[in-house]
């Protein structure tokens, strides 16, 4: 989030916080590609999966890389901002792109649904079946199949 931040941030022409943004975001990489490592390493039947090789988490190392020094670059040719002490706070609360949730409500109960209809379903007190043994089914006799001989010449022409 810091790095996708820190691009929207440079692209805004605030290049000193788009630093300490990105900053902040190769500090969190570097600690996530340490537990990742971590995961991959130990023992167990979650061996298989090494999240520090994926695609996503190999871009996104070069991402931040490269955009740093991006920033590091203009800012000292271009912008000559302050890197500020503290990281930029990040906005949790997205105001694009999404749709407001619906809040789900349970719909009324039905006037029939009455305490005495759900006991009638109880299935402890069903009847016996008359039928508990299957019919057996009728045997099925082999059908003969005619024995089909390859022709040579069977009419068909290519052209």
């Amino acid at each position: 989030a810091y790095c996708y931040h820190g691009q929207t941030l440079l692209a805004s022409d605030k290049c000193g916080e788009a630093i300490r943004s990105l900053q902040e975001s190769e500090k969190f990489f570097a600690k996530a590609e340490a537990l990742c490592k971590e995961y991959g390493e130990t023992k167990g039947p979650g061996t298989t999966a090494k999240p520090s090789g994926h695609l996503f988490f190999r871009k996104l190392g070069s991402l931040i890389k490269n955009t740093l020094e991006k920033c590091q670059r203009e800012n000292g040719f271009i912008y000559f901002q302050k890197v500020p002490a503290e990281a930029p706070q990040l906005e949790l609360k997205a105001n694009y792109g999404l749709v407001e949730p619906v809040p789900f409500e349970f719909p009324a109960l039905n006037t029939h649904w009455t305490a005495e209809t759900v006991a009638a379903f109880d299935l402890t007190k069903r009847p016996k079946e008359d039928t508990a043994k299957p019919k057996p089914d009728e045997e099925v006799k082999p059908v003969k199949e005619p024995d089909i001989k390859p022709q040579k010449d069977s009419g068909c022409q290519i052209s």
